[in-house]
Formats: C-alpha cells, sequence, structure tokens
C-alpha cells in the first residue's frame, strides 16, 4: 500500500532563529532519505524573510494558498528571543491556523512561536512549554496558558510546544517515534550524531552545565573533575589537593558558589549519568553502577529511588 503523503509546513516569520528552523528541517529531511513520504514547504506572510543572523529566507510559498490537513504537520516558528516584541503577524494567520486546528492537524511551536499560537487562543487552558528566559512573560501577556516550566516539550491534543532551538530537533525526534516508531527515530537520531532523544520532561537546562553560574576558576575545575571521573571515589583532601587549597576553604567555598554541597553535587551528576545509560545503553546494570561510582546495582538503585520518586519506565525495566 502506498504510504499517504504528509506534508510539513515551516511557518517562518521576521527575524527567525535560523536554528530553531533548520534542526527541525534536517530531522524530516533524514525521515525523506530513509523513504518516508513527506514534503517541505516553508510558508510565511511574507516572500523574502532575514532571519535574526541577516540570512535570508526566499521563494515562501503564501501560507494562504495552502490548507493543512489532518495528516499534516505545521511548525511555528517565532522571532528572535530579544525581540519578541516585534512579533506582529497577519490577523488571518490566526484565522488559518484555527482552520488547520479544526482539521486536526499536527501544530507545533518552537521556541517563540508558542506566542503566536498562544494569540490564536489556541493554547487557552492548555499545557505548553517556552524558553525558560520567556516563561514570566508569557504569564503575564496569556494568563490563561498553563505553564510547564524547565520542561522540554509538550503535547496537548494535537497541539506541541518545544522550548526552543535544539529542543525543537527533540520535538521532531518525538513525533517521528509517534509515527514511524523508535527504531527510526533512533536512525535518525544517529544519522543527525545526536546524543539521545531526550524526554519531554527532561530539563532545559542540562545539569552539566548548572550550578556553574559562577566565576571561580578553581571551583570550575573542581566541577571538571568531578564530572570527568564520576566513577572514581575521591576526598575533599583530595580535590582540595588538585586545585591548591584547604579541604575547609574548598568546602566553603564550593557551597558559597554553587548553592550546593560537593557530595550532592557529585551524586546529582552520577545519577543522572546513571539513568542515561539505563535508559540508552546496553550495559548490564552492575556495570552502570560501576561506571557511576556505585559499588553495587543495589547501591545505585536505592540513590535513583532516594532522589526521583518516579522513575521512567525505561529505567524501571532496566532495574527490574
Amino acid at each position: 500500500m502506498k504510504q499517504e503523503i504528509s506534508i510539513v509546513y515551516f511557518y517562518i516569520p521576521k527575524e527567525v532563529t535560523i536554528l530553531d528552523v533548520t534542526g527541525v528541517v534536517q530531522v524530516f529531511e533524514e525521515v525523506i532519505n530513509l523513504g518516508f513520504n513527506y514534503q517541505l514547504q516553508f510558508v510565511s506572510n511574507y516572500t523574502t524573510i532575514k532571519s535574526s543572523s541577516g540570512i535570508q529566507f526566499s521563494a515562501l510559498i503564501d501560507f494562504r494558498t495552502v490548507t493543512p490537513t489532518k495528516n499534516d504537520i505545521v511548525f511555528i516558528f517565532g522571532s528572535s528571543t530579544r525581540k519578541i516584541a516585534d512579533i506582529k503577524e497577519d490577523p488571518y494567520f490566526f484565522d488559518w491556523l484555527l482552520q488547520a486546528n479544526a482539521n486536526k492537524t499536527t501544530i507545533c511551536s518552537v521556541c517563540t512561536g508558542a506566542f503566536l499560537l498562544a494569540e490564536s487562543g489556541l493554547l487557552n487552558n492548555k499545557e505548553c512549554t517556552i524558553h525558560w528566559d520567556l516563561i514570566d512573560r508569557m504569564k503575564i501577556d496569556f494568563p490563561h496558558v498553563k505553564i510547564a516550566e524547565n520542561t522540554l516539550f509538550t503535547k496537548s491534543d494535537n497541539i506541541y510546544t518545544s522550548a526552543g532551538v535544539i529542543t525543537g530537533i527533540d520535538l521532531a525526534l518525538y513525533l517521528i517515534e509517534e509515527r514511524q516508531g523508535k527504531q527510526i527515530a533512533t536512525e535518525v537520531a544517529k544519522e543527525l550524531v545526536v546524543y539521545k532523544r531526550r524526554l519531554a520532561t527532561e530539563e532545559q537546562v542540562s545539569v552539566y552545565v548548572q550550578n556553574r553560574n559562577h566565576k571561580d576558576e578553581k571551583i570550575h575545575a573542581v566541577q571538571d573533575w568531578i564530572i570527568q571521573n564520576l566513577e572514581k571515589t575521591s576526598t575533599i583532601e583530595d580535590l582540595a589537593e588538585l586545585v591548591f587549597v584547604s579541604p575547609r576553604n574548598l568546602t566553603r567555598t564550593f557551597k558559597k558558589q554553587t548553592g550546593i554541597t560537593i557530595a550532592e553535587y557529585r551524586t546529582k551528576l552520577r545519577l543522572e549519568k546513571a539513568k542515561n545509560l539505563l535508559r540508552y545503553s546496553d550495559y548490564k546494570v552492575e556495570h552502570i553502577a560501576n561506571l557511576c561510582g556505585y559499588k553495587t546495582s543495589k547501591q545505585l538503585r536505592v540513590m535513583l529511588e532516594k532522589h526521583h520518586e518516579v522513575l521512567p519506565t525505561e529505567i524501571k525495566n532496566n532495574l527490574s
């Protein structure tokens, strides 16, 4: 049976962030290369648009000339986060969006594109996410929208939203997994050299860059060493010797600069690594425990349960 064509419409506004668009486009290009029947169309209110970086999009299709159907996907991109106040679209655009929604089209936003969905009314009393730096602005401008904070992407019926930039890739891979299955989504991720398809509920800010909003180079050096040596056992004395300070001074300064203790920081990183390996590798649980600095799989299991009340299904399966 011939596969039905799905058209993926990419709505391009003024001052669009180039990576918001190209990451998602590349996911669908790879799916097409695998033989799936997708067609890509770039639509806008203008025939030519300059992106926030100065690169121009040309030969754009007037969105009014196309009618997305149930089998299609619409991606709505916004402008740069620094130019959110400049987002102005033709009123007919919102009618077009509402008609696509009535047709049960899959409608997705990337970053500030969520403001356009909210303005259309499609997000009223629905959960959505957006770039962490714009959450307060969204709450003020659209109080009827339910914001899922520190989330990569959300799904509410046929409406999907993503936090922005790279999370557009996560969302696109999720859509491919829904439509073509996990194996195809994994093949696309591998082709793009994407480390993994992150889950919707993962944090927007990577655990590896959290607690690093400081300028103390010695503390950064200690954090780098911990990240690179999670399987090793080290004392405060060992870490202090690395940066030529006293153990007492290191303990005090680390907490002051990062907001957490060295032990808390290391545990946070070890559990993140363990979750990733349990979800995406074929290693035995005992080996994963050792790679994360735990002597036994039981010790790892206890730590995961202690710090995560609800474990993802994949992790539960691998631990059982």
